[in-house]
């Protein structure tokens, strides 16, 4: 039997009780809230969910088979030459297949074939012998030094550049990377020696990411976001700040407002796209994600409050309408004065909506809604500023590998091993960017260390 709880019936009871019961009904109220929760209407990540229980697509499911199409383009690996390949084996019929008549001569163009295989991998070791010569006058003994650039430790540039990319780039532990060097490659090696040439990369890309960090300031358009993670048993925060040309990363130890201002200065004037985390509240000019209040108009949907779904259901309509002629603008087929004349109307459908939640009384959404309309120039400002976009897309990919890297690693256990993550996670990252080789550029890095010059630069070249 159901009891349907009225204020009548809370009026009735002792004001204990009542006190009682009011509590009870908003600590359910938060709990259902919680349970109703999906990567949909929250800022839980997708991988929370089950695949199945994903809610069913809104396109109907194609009937075409899996695989390719009837008539569509064919992709192959096109031959290389002839004179690229590193052998090559003729072979000719020694008799007519028909008649059994010997053959002889030359095929002008004979059917190729050509097999992709690796080479035998061993590793090149150079030994370098350092004479003694005892001088015959005085007697002192002298040793030759080693030649500029020559590494004092057992591995040279590219083995470094190559440990340092497997445990960055591509995400494998120190066993892991000491197994692959040692099976594959051939080279000796173990997980203490692995933390040292970890070690040696971190000292030789630090000037890069450093030049970097120093170029933050001057940006005109941030998009930033942040991930927890640890530092041996201590919770830390790994930050992500995507520019036009780079993308730097940095591990502090909170996610407090520090995190903004050591890289950025007090006296920041540019345009960062974030979410409504409070930590951003202290720069001068923001753009409040789209996807993520996107999020939070489906979450009043979702509610069991009918008045936070009508507004809930009245605030997507023109967040789609917003959406649709922004990817038109996009794909220009909408000018940019076109585009801000079409976007006038849903400016003030939502700026109505949001102050119509903020002096509806409801206290499920009349606090986010007077929050969104106090700081409601920062929904707009892509408007504004050419270059800004109405999400934080670029900031969540590219902090996307970094959280792949964090639930396998569980984070480090130094300052060391978080120098080496923010500094590799940034020059690969800004290497994808610039569609650079990465591998390279750890190779050039680390030998010009070795050779004691000026380290590459990951700044956008002129």
């Amino acid at each position: 039997m159901s009891l349907e709880i009225t204020e009548e019936l809370i009026a009735r009871q002792s004001p204990e009780a009542q006190a009682i019961i009011r509590v009870l009904l908003a600590k359910i109220s938060e709990l259902e809230a919680r349970l109703n929760k999906t990567p949909q209407n929250s800022s839980l990540p997708p991988s929370v969910q089950h695949p199945h229980a994903k809610p069913t697509p809104k396109k109907p499911k194609s009937q075409k088979k899996r695989g390719g199409q009837p008539g569509h383009q064919k992709h192959e690996r096109p031959l290389i030459s002839t004179d690229e390949c590193d052998e090559v084996q003729s072979f000719k019929p020694t008799e007519c297949r028909r008649c059994g008549t010997k053959l002889s001569g030359r095929d002008r163009d004979p059917l190729r074939h050509q097999v992709w295989e690796l080479p035998e991998i061993k590793p090149h070791v150079t030994e370098y012998q350092r004479h003694r010569l005892v001088c015959r006058g005085c007697g002192e003994t002298t040793c030759a030094a080693l030649p500029p650039g020559v590494p004092t430790g057992q591995a040279g540039p590219r083995l470094v550049a190559l440990t340092a990319l497997l445990l960055g780039c591509f995400r494998q532990s120190k066993s892991r990377t000491a197994l692959f060097l040692s099976t594959i490659l051939g080279q000796p090696c173990s997980t203490g020696w692995v933390v040292k040439l970890q070690n040696q990369a971190t000292y030789a890309l630090r000037p890069a990411y450093d030049e970097l960090a120093s170029q933050l300031p001057n940006q005109p358009i941030l998009a930033m976001d942040e991930t927890p993670t640890k530092e041996g048993t201590a919770k830390t925060w790994l930050w992500t700040y995507v520019a036009a040309a780079f993308t730097l990363f940095a591990v502090r130890p909170s996610r407090d407002g520090t995190g903004v201002t050591d890289l950025l200065g007090d006296d920041f004037e540019g345009v960062v796209h974030c979410d409504r985390a409070r930590m951003y509240l202290s720069l001068a000019r923001l753009q409040w994600c789209w996807a993520h209040l996107k999020r939070d108009f489906q979450a009043l949907v979702d509610s069991g409050d009918n008045q936070a779904k009508r507004l809930g259901h009245d605030l997507l309509r023109p967040t789609r309408e917003m959406f649709r002629l922004w990817a038109r603008y996009r794909d220009g087929t909408l000018t940019r004065l076109g585009w801000k004349r079409l976007m006038g109307p849903v400016r003030d459908d939502v700026d109505a909506l949001l102050l119509r939640g903020a002096f509806s009384g409801n206290r499920r959404f009349a606090g986010m809604c007077q929050e969104l309309y106090d700081h409601r120039p920062w929904l707009w400002t892509f408007l504004d500023v050419e270059g800004v976009e109405p999400t934080n897309n670029a900031s969540e990919r590219a902090l996307r590998q970094a959280v792949i890297w964090r639930k396998l690693s569980f984070g480090t256990q130094s300052a060391a091993g978080s120098r080496f993550v923010e500094t590799i996670l940034t020059v690969g990252e800004t290497c994808r960017q610039q569609v650079r080789n990465v591998f390279d550029f750890l190779t050039d890095a680390v030998e010009a260390r070795l050779a004691g010059q000026p380290a590459p630069s990951l700044l956008p070249r002129a």
